[in-house]
């Protein structure tokens, strides 16, 4: 091995987790953990009972750095439900401009498998891009037509409480749903400077934070009527917080899209919780209680 490679080897760190969650007459069980590299998770936590297991997601480093590439596979299997989430923020660091030793790319890949009547909640907290990084978070998500899904990201570009606007790099959040194999939902955006998508109004129109809300629940479950007057609920609280220029809704196949864009992260988060708390008991039957990891 020459120096040269071991120097691009050495600064790349690679991490996957895959989990398995399996459902039996004790409840939904972590019942297969592979990990590789500083990304891992504690025992399962049951606070609502045995039949949900809520699972924290842990990254030591705290960030992601260049040529990082983190992988996280999380398989439901049939009837088994889970939360997933994390103690804290996700972050895109700077990345390196010196290309003679390694790929400055910064990759986070989520792959979630649901069995039929499966359960997953993933509530990842807020992910940071800071200025100058060249960044992909990909969430891809497949599920069988008889499967739960509700699920959110939130980004943030830049520090601008810090005066640290994102004026220089790469950031592309992909987001796809697939039902029994078939992508019914796809959503990509890409940002760079030089584009103006930050500032044009068809783009982020100068806004500095975006996050998707995801919720799938099946028609025997949830009836187009029902969904229908859930939409019009979820409306009416985004109205009574005075915050119907930041949140879309739209039902798109069976699947629920509600979008924020505008400038503040813990907005974003709390405008999600008060709608998923109206979601929940819909599409999970559980009330829509908070982890207490969240106000840690």
């Amino acid at each position: 091995m020459t120096k040269a490679t071991f120097e691009v080897i050495k600064s790349q760190w690679l991490a996957n987790l895959d989990l398995q969650l399996g459902h039996s007459e004790n409840g939904t069980q972590l019942t297969k953990t592979k990990r590789y590299g500083p990304l891992t998770v504690q025992k399962a936590f049951y606070p609502e009972g045995r039949d949900c297991a809520h699972l924290y997601l842990l990254h030591p480093p705290a960030g992601i750095v260049s040529g990082d590439e983190l992988r996280v596979g999380i398989e439901v299997q049939q009837k088994a439900h889970t939360l997933i989430t994390t103690p804290g923020a996700n972050r895109f660091y700077r990345a390196r401009t010196d290309l003679s030793i390694g790929d400055p790319k910064q990759t986070q890949i989520t792959q979630i498998n649901l069995a039929a009547g499966a359960k997953c909640e993933h509530f990842p907290l807020e992910t940071l891009v800071y200025n100058q990084a060249n960044g992909v978070n990909n969430v891809e998500v497949r599920l069988h037509n008889s499967s739960v899904y509700c699920g959110w990201d939130m980004t943030c570009l830049g520090l601008p409480s810090s005066n640290e606007d994102f004026t220089a790099g790469c950031f592309t959040q992909l987001n796809t749903l697939y039902r029994d194999g078939i992508l019914i939902y796809h959503d990509k955006v890409l940002i760079e400077p030089s584009s103006n998508i930050q500032h044009h109004a068809a783009g982020l129109a100068g806004n500095t934070v975006f996050g998707t809300f995801l919720a799938y629940a099946p028609s025997k479950q949830v009836s187009n009527e029902q969904r229908a007057q859930l939409i019009k609920q979820l409306r009416e609280v985004v109205s009574q917080h005075s915050a119907s220029s930041l949140i879309s809704i739209t039902d798109i196949r069976q699947l629920l899209v509600i979008r924020y864009l505008g400038q503040q992260a813990h907005q974003c988060k709390d405008l999600f919780i008060e709608l998923w708390k109206l979601v929940r008991p819909l599409y999970i039957e559980k009330q829509g209680i908070q982890p207490r990891i969240w106000f840690t």
